[in-house]
């Protein structure tokens, strides 16, 4: 029989999602956490303050007593502080480890991990089994970057089964409906809109809007969602691209929205981008030349 006891991390986990992270860690003093809870509340908050780009707290504050999940959350801290190579060796030590090795935390760090780097099929061998909304979350992103749509959707339909109302779930249908796009974008727009109607409007929704409204030809108001997600936060990576993005559509110039980019995410995938079209234009004109 199903317990009826309060989900005491609910809105802990809520803030999470919604990329509330400073609320998710201001509010995280629950009482009366059972152990696991209490070992779920700590990976949450720690992830948050990854999330805020708090790498060095996390790894100075996680120390090897610590449970397997939060481990995994400090190798992804290391990991994206630049020390990939000594984060990834670990990864896969703990992940070939029969004792540790099917903790859901670190198969989640494992897919974050994978997919960071780019290697969609080694980041599914770890997260493809699910066990939990974060994972099945997580194989609609991955599938979604493979340009799958179809095992995309698979994966929703599984979490719709489990929770229709999970802010995951209506998450994952969100960047589900952008992936196929045509009428299903607006769809996306509506259940963004939602989340800033029944939430703290974040960063993360106001982008998940102005995308909708770009991919609708509605640049004008894409902009304004960005400009008030750059005041939440004015080094916010996907902001900022997205501006760059949207300002070459207004016709306005991008170029001081792409220099805080280089700045603050030297390896983002449109700096990436543009400094190969750059590098292409100049062994392009050198050949004139």
């Amino acid at each position: 029989m199903a317990s009826t006891s309060p989900d005491l991390l609910f809105g802990l986990r809520n803030n999470f999602h919604i990329g509330a992270y400073q609320a998710a860690i201001n509010n995280s003093d629950i009482p009366h956490l059972s152990t696991d809870e209490a070992i779920e509340r700590d990976s949450l908050v720690y992830r948050s303050y990854i999330a805020l780009g708090s790498y060095q707290l996390v790894i100075d504050e996680v120390d090897s007593s610590a449970p397997t999940a939060l481990q995994a959350v400090k190798l992804l801290a290391i990991y994206l502080s630049g020390n990939k190579d000594s984060a990834i060796s670990s990864l896969r030590d703990w992940l070939s480890d029969a004792a540790i090795g099917n903790n859901p935390v670190l198969r989640l760090v494992a897919g974050i991990i994978y997919m960071h780097e780019l290697d969609y099929h080694e980041a599914l061998k770890h997260t493809n089994a699910g066990g939990t909304m974060e994972l099945l979350a997580l194989n609609v992103q991955i599938y979604i970057k493979m340009h799958r749509s179809d095992y995309a959707e698979k994966q929703l339909k599984l979490m719709q089964q489990i929770d229709e109302d999970h802010t995951l779930t209506q998450l994952a249908n969100a960047w589900f409906n952008l992936a196929v796009g045509g009428s299903k974008i607006q769809e996306g727009y509506l259940i963004y809109q939602d989340f800033s109607e029944k939430y703290q409007t974040t960063g993360m929704i106001l982008n998940g809007k102005a995308v909708c409204c770009m991919h609708m030809g509605r640049f004008d108001e894409a902009e304004t969602l960005l400009l008030e997600a750059l005041n939440k936060d004015a080094k916010d990576a996907e902001t900022l691209a997205n501006l760059v993005v949207c300002s070459l559509h207004v016709g306005k110039s991008a170029s001081r929205y792409l220099s805080q980019l280089k700045l603050s995410h030297p390896n983002h995938e449109l700096v990436k981008r543009i400094s190969s079209a750059e590098e292409s234009f100049d062994r392009a004109v050198q050949a004139v030349a």
